[in-house]
């Protein structure tokens, strides 16, 4: 067996089922689930009558790179996003489809990673992070380098803090933006200044955008890598690569469909990867991701959703927890009054709400986890639901 193996650690969630093993909850309250970010409202309509209406594609074999069709809806509904210069994104070389962004992250890391270098290659990450770059990482033969993401700078890493032998050995830095947990989202500038370590130190930037499309003021929404090659007239995308998802944008978790798109050179070397893992995307799949990617009125519906329970859950929590409300994605990072496993544990005990423990979504690094005294809050039951959890929450936090 690959003796990388023993360098994973469990995913956060089976730490919070052996947290709560043995617990018995009261049997009158319904329970709430706040712990996992699995979008729970409905799928648009017209994407799942698509899937039905391409049924008889089942006896077709996909494609790896995935049907034209689906490429330039993905290349368009980009450049629109993403103020991209028209037709600067090739449908042919600077975009793959991919079933969710999990499995291109893991992927992208055993394609990029040189496993030859002299010294053990570094894979720069935020923390607390999304687990699966770490496991890419350990996997790929790399040893993953954490960057603490703190109050005190706005949730975001600190670059400057990194030392010149870890550029020098950095293959790879992941950036997580909207931030998972805490929704802390990268500036044009932060982006601007990482494309140029990245040019300096030769390695590659993987952005991780999946939560880019929730956000809460219209007039603003996040800003993405591609946006930051653009502005600086870089319209190869060279050494940049982005990630993005159906699943949190159009509420299509179970459809399995994302891509990646950015530097043509990679992705070619890529695409041959992609072509022995055996990962094309089902024919039924792409055709209701074009339909998805070409349709941005429920994009925006999910987002006056979100809004509408953020607005009623911090209300309630205000004086309650120390939260606010996050740059962007569905998540409250809430600090708690008691350490974060006990504050999960006996919150499941009392209430029968489900938080997933900060510390979990972390490392130690510099003395520090990140995680620590904090919870991770999923705002993506029913509005109803929420409101519910918030006031239970209150009352459990007036018992501590």
């Amino acid at each position: 067996m690959n003796p990388d193996l023993n360098k994973l650690q469990p995913y956060p969630f089976e730490r919070l089922n052996q947290l709560k093993s043995g617990i018995t909850p009261p049997a009158e309250l319904n329970h709430i689930a706040l712990s996992i970010g699995e979008p729970k409202h409905p799928a648009p309509a017209f994407v799942r009558q698509e899937i039905t209406d391409q049924l008889d594609s089942l006896s077709g074999y996909p494609n790896t790179k995935g049907i034209t069709e689906l490429r330039s809806a993905i290349a368009q509904w980009a450049e629109k996003r993403f103020n991209l210069k028209a037709e600067s994104l090739n449908p042919e070389s600077n975009v793959l489809p991919c079933n969710g962004t999990r499995e291109a992250l893991f992927a992208i890391t055993q394609a990029i990673i040189d496993r030859t270098a002299k010294t053990q290659p570094k894979v720069i990450c935020p923390n607390p992070f999304y687990q699966i770059y770490e496991g890419a990482a350990y996997l790929a033969g790399a040893k993953p380098y954490f960057l603490n993401c703190m109050a005190d700078n706005n949730f975001l890493p600190d670059y400057d803090s990194v030392p010149e032998h870890v550029w020098q050995q950095c293959q790879l830095l992941f950036v997580c933006s909207p931030g998972n947990p805490t929704g802390a989202v990268t500036s044009l500038e932060q982006f601007q200044k990482l494309i140029a370590l990245a040019d300096k130190y030769d390695f590659t930037i993987a952005a991780d955008e999946c939560y880019s499309e929730i956000y809460f003021d219209e007039a603003r929404p996040p800003v993405g890598l591609l946006e930051a090659c653009a502005e600086l007239g870089r319209h190869d995308y060279r050494r940049c690569l982005v990630f993005h998802s159906l699943s949190k944008r159009s509420n299509l978790p179970g459809l399995r469909s994302g891509f990646i798109a950015g530097d043509a050179e990679i992705l070619s070397r890529f695409l041959l990867y992609r072509t022995y893992h055996g990962c094309a995307m089902p024919l039924y799949s792409q055709h209701a991701s074009i339909k998805a990617w070409a349709d941005e009125e429920h994009v925006v519906a999910n987002r006056d959703l979100y809004r509408e329970k953020f607005d009623a859950v911090l209300q309630r929590l205000n004086g309650v927890l120390e939260v606010s409300r996050p740059d962007a994605g569905f998540y409250l990072w809430a600090k708690t009054p008691v350490d974060d496993e006990t504050f999960a544990r006996e919150l499941f005990a009392q209430q029968n709400i489900t938080v997933l423990a900060g510390s979990y979504l972390s490392r130690e690094q510099q003395g520090k986890n990140p995680g620590d005294n904090r919870i991770r809050m999923a705002l993506v039951a029913p509005l109803e639901e929420c409101i519910e959890a918030a006031e239970r929450i209150s009352r459990f936090v007036a018992t501590l």
